[in-house]
């Protein structure tokens, strides 16, 4: 199994590090999305890449669809363990037990990198909340699958951006923008139809849905601020939380589901149905923390957004086919209509969040000295001068964020003319400084120690 993961986990990988860090060996940070465009070296002429992109493109779509197959998958199984076995903290302890086993190995395999040093305050104060959270969500995410209908849980965790938009206010003080706030009504809406004609409804999943979107949300807005902090790789991120939740709950889990568990009929008697179901499980839901991150990594924030709501249509579509649950066309109506608002407040929030992160730049002829593709440059008081330049430059391929975790530097790349992006100049580069609260180090390794 660990060959045949090896080529294509490893290949998305070393793609993700090229938009994060760049190569170890000095070079810059390559824009991943280049739409069909290879950069020169030296300044000298580009010319286009059409067989790179295409076999990009064609990875993000065979990513997209392997991920759409194994979420779809681990639903329903999910859903069909539960109607057995209801025991859904085991289910959840099952999978951190996944996440536990398989990430260390495989990551080190693929050649994910290592751990930053975090300091003990610092992981209390943010990585046990996240453990916590990540364990709650789960475990009421699938007390929602073993309540209600696989279609009707996934139209309630529609209501993510609601939670999103309202808990970034509480704790992050962010507002939004007239648009986004309007978007969110077809959200509602649509789930209140979906709720009103769900013929399996029950209120246990209706509130155990609402909790784990509640979740999941905490968990998105705390991880990034713990990514753009400590510059820990997404996926050792998830291998921390997965972890440190297991051990965490392990205790709870004993007094609570083992002795049950252990009398359970498919237990008792050895059912291999139910413990290959589980095992199965375990490790779909495992492949999927990865699809998902990778897919992220490798496409714009609006893509990805589209992508997962487009993955939630489908888990719904599956679903329905496999399992056959009852619905009528309005129920049906109401899921399509949550999921249009999803796509509206993510086209909304993405316009907000590039007005919002435009870095400022200018083109100065009489400054630089240059008229062609002169990047302004300015002093940060440190005695260093850094390019500025828009962030979506590229030919509205935005910046993922993980590029701000990679290094220290700032590097200018060559990159050829676009049609969006005006003259031949550099990549768009951002800026790293050190807060004045953490002491940065560089080991041997090329790892930042933040102390």
């Amino acid at each position: 199994m660990a060959m045949l993961l090896k080529r294509p986990i490893g290949t998305l990988v070393s793609g993700l590090r090229s938009v994060g860090g760049g190569n170890r060996n000095g070079g810059g940070n390559t824009p991943l999305l280049d739409g069909g465009y290879t950069s020169g070296t030296g300044g000298g002429t580009a010319a286009p890449g059409h067989d790179g992109g295409m076999r990009q493109t064609l990875t993000i779509v065979f990513l997209c669809i392997l991920w759409y197959v194994v979420s779809s998958s681990n639903n329903v199984i999910g859903k069909m363990i539960l109607s057995e076995f209801p025991y859904p903290m085991t289910v959840t302890m099952i999978q951190l037990t996944s996440i536990t086993v398989y990430s260390g190995p495989f990551f080190n395999l693929w050649g994910v990198r290592k751990y930053v040093d975090i300091s003990w305050r610092y992981y209390f104060t943010f990585i046990v909340p996240l453990a916590l959270g990540k364990f709650l969500a789960s475990v009421t995410s699938h007390i929602s699958i073993w309540k209600v209908p696989v279609s009707y849980a996934h139209t309630v965790k529609a209501t993510m951006p609601l939670f999103t938009v309202i808990l970034s206010r509480i704790i992050m003080r962010e507002r939004q923008t007239k648009a986004v706030y309007l978007s969110l009504m077809p959200i509602i809406v649509g789930v209140g139809i979906a709720t009103l004609t769900e013929l399996s409804f029950d209120v246990i999943g209706l509130i155990s849905a609402l909790i784990a979107t509640m979740g999941f949300s905490l968990q998105n807005i705390f991880s990034k601020k713990v990514l753009k902090e400590t510059g820990v790789h997404h996926l050792r991120l998830l291998h921390i939380l997965g972890r440190l939740a297991l051990f965490m709950f392990l205790p709870v889990w004993i007094y609570v589901d083992l002795f049950n568990v252990m009398k359970h009929p498919s237990i008792v008697t050895g059912d291999y149905r139910v413990i290959a179901l589980l095992f199965t499980d375990g490790v779909l839901n495992w492949l999927q923390n990865i699809l998902a991150f990778s897919v992220l990594s490798l496409v714009t924030p609006l893509t990805y957004a589209v992508a997962s709501a487009s993955k939630r249509i489908f888990v719904i579509a599956i679903s329905l086919f496999v399992l056959g649950n009852p619905v009528t066309w309005l129920n049906v109506l109401g899921m399509l209509v949550a999921i249009l608002g999803v796509l509206c407040y993510n086209r909304a929030k993405y316009f907000a969040r590039r007005q919002d992160t435009l870095l400022p730049y200018a083109f100065n002829a009489k400054e630089s000295g240059d008229t062609k593709g002169s990047t302004t440059l300015a002093s940060h008081g440190n005695g260093r001068r850094y390019p500025y330049a828009p962030l979506h430059a590229n030919g509205g391929v935005s910046v993922p964020e993980n590029v701000l975790l990679a290094n220290g530097t700032a590097n200018l790349v060559p990159v050829a003319t676009h049609p969006h992006s005006g003259p031949l100049g550099v990549a768009p580069t951002i800026p790293i400084t050190t807060s004045s609260n953490m002491t940065t180090s560089s080991s041997t390794n090329g790892r930042l120690l933040f102390v």
